[in-house]
């Protein structure tokens, strides 16, 4: 193994030269801490992933999606993975690029009913009108929260909505100071152990599909768009290591949790892995493909989000998918036979 790594970092032109000429290249990676998505940036990192393609990155993390694409603005960060809904929201003011899925969170992001009101409600869902929604708003949880209560027969309108950090959220309910919430895991996990929460509805069950996104600031993807495609095959080779070694990426999940501040149990990390698909190179690249000019499957995804965003106010109009999603980047790791050898390396196992 050593070997072959050595001989995948010659290949790249990252250990031929001396070790002073050897200044892996800083890049600013945002990211939201204590969520499934961002565990391929914490496994990078514990394994020493960055250096191997040349990357020093300097970490930001945010509460949510919406802090996190405004700071865009002011290039505190350049690369990164949010929530589809701020991915939209940025790509509008900020002028972000996606350029990836971090995984398929529709199953997770849900609205929960307290215990001890969830058999009354389920009955009658017509019972939530007039009542309050704690979520965050502008975010993924809110998309799924709508198209929920549609699905159940309610207007959306005829609900409070309460906008609060999903911290808060938890809080609220496990003090009995809420009953309705739309949460995104490991959020709900912990809202099932704390307040015998339980699932009204998901996204996935009100057909919301809820992709994360990875992103990039336009100015950074022109001025270096090597090291974007380095940061790509990074995170896709994070999601390859963790299908082939699931133990151990547990192990180091739960760790980067605690870090972010969320302790939850070995039962939510399995729920986790088991409700959140993730996405390899080649099935990305598929996923974002436009044939012969038609959509692809990631516009499509996306255009719902953006449908969304415009219903609520967010954004003034829809923009077009493909004026802000992108698969160059995928297809530079793909062409590069060293980035794509890295990044698929645990494919095959």
């Amino acid at each position: 193994m050593k070997k072959t790594l050595a001989a995948l970092a010659l290949a790249l032109g990252l250990a031929a030269a001396p070790a002073a000429a050897q200044v892996p290249a800083a890049i600013g990676v945002s990211y939201q801490p204590s969520l499934y998505w961002a565990l391929p940036f914490h496994y990078a990192t514990v394994k020493g992933w960055w250096a191997q393609v040349g990357l020093n990155p300097n970490f930001s993390t945010f509460p949510a999606g919406a802090p996190q694409v405004a700071a865009a603005a002011a290039r505190s960060w350049d690369v990164g993975g949010t929530g589809s809904v701020p991915a939209v929201l940025g790509a509008v003011r900020f002028n972000l690029m996606t350029i990836g899925i971090t995984n398929d969170e529709s199953k997770t992001n849900a609205v929960m009913v307290r215990g001890d009101r969830f058999d009354a409600i389920r009955a009658n869902p017509a019972s939530l009108r007039g009542q309050r929604l704690l979520l965050t708003t502008n975010s993924t949880v809110h998309f799924a929260a709508r198209r929920c209560l549609e699905r159940l027969g309610v207007n959306p309108a005829d609900m409070q909505f309460v906008n609060l950090g999903q911290a808060q959220i938890i809080t609220a309910l496990t003090s009995n100071n809420g009953d309705i919430a739309g949460v995104w895991a490991p959020n709900t996990y912990t809202l099932e152990e704390r307040a015998n929460a339980r699932y009204l509805c998901s996204g996935a069950e009100a057909n919301a599909i809820v992709p994360g996104a990875l992103i990039v600031r336009s100015d950074f993807a022109r001025e270096r768009p090597d090291d974007v495609a380095k940061f790509l095959a990074v995170y896709l080779r994070g999601w390859s290591w963790a299908k082939a070694n699931p133990a151990e990426a547990r192990r180091l999940a739960l760790d980067f949790y605690k870090q972010g501040g969320l302790e939850v149990s070995e039962r939510a990390m399995d729920q986790e892995f088991a409700l959140r698909p993730t996405f390899g190179l080649d099935e990305q690249l598929r996923m974002m493909a436009r044939s012969g000019g038609a959509a692809s499957t990631v516009d499509g995804w996306f255009s719902e989000i953006g449908k969304f965003a415009t219903e609520v106010g967010t954004i003034p109009a829809n923009p077009e998918a493909s004026s802000y999603i992108t698969d160059d980047f995928l297809k530079r790791v793909a062409a590069n036979p060293q980035l794509r050898a890295f990044a698929t390396e645990f494919d095959r196992r």
